[in-house]
């Protein structure tokens, strides 16, 4: 398996991770219920990686696949007054990762980053890798360690 710039970062940091490959279906759009299904796991243990735009700044919320960002909660989180999901081409040129395969490590640009807080109901985690049909598990700790990540209560159902 090829690195990528989230399974760089982490091996950087010394930071411990267990790959996950699976063959992504290039119909399939819900892609961290694809890995979900696709690696046998809890859907509550994957975690989808989100850009959105809080007062003109981007930040990254990372949310159970799932439910849904809570945009009001985010904002919150990061002290805006507002924030609304950020436009998918700027996610990716932002990132350096495509859609469905945007990991919270190793983006080009460093964001705020806000995980949700039931993450902590895990002793793992599973996130985009870097790229469609690609996870990365670790520890919730080892996530907030590697993205400076805050924890909150920003996923809905």
């Amino acid at each position: 398996m090829a690195g990528t710039p989230a399974t760089v970062a982490l091996t950087a940091l010394g930071i411990h991770f267990t790959a996950h490959e699976y063959t992504h279906d290039a119909s399939v759009t819900a892609f961290g219920l694809e890995a979900a299904v696709a690696l046998g796991v809890e859907a509550d243990r994957v975690f989808k990686t989100l850009l959105a735009d809080a007062d003109g700044i981007l930040v990254v919320g990372i949310v159970p696949v799932t439910g849904k960002l809570d945009l009001k909660a985010l904002s919150s989180a990061v002290g805006a007054k507002k924030a609304v999901m950020a436009d998918a081409a700027i996610a990716e040129r932002k990132t350096g990762y495509v859609i469905g395969g945007i990991s919270p490590i190793g983006q080009k640009t460093r964001f705020t980053t806000v995980l949700d807080e039931t993450a902590e109901l895990f002793d793992t985690i599973f996130v985009s890798g870097g790229r469609r049909g690609f996870d990365i598990e670790l520890t919730p700790a080892d996530l907030v360690a590697a993205t400076g990540a805050v924890l909150a209560g920003i996923g809905r159902v």
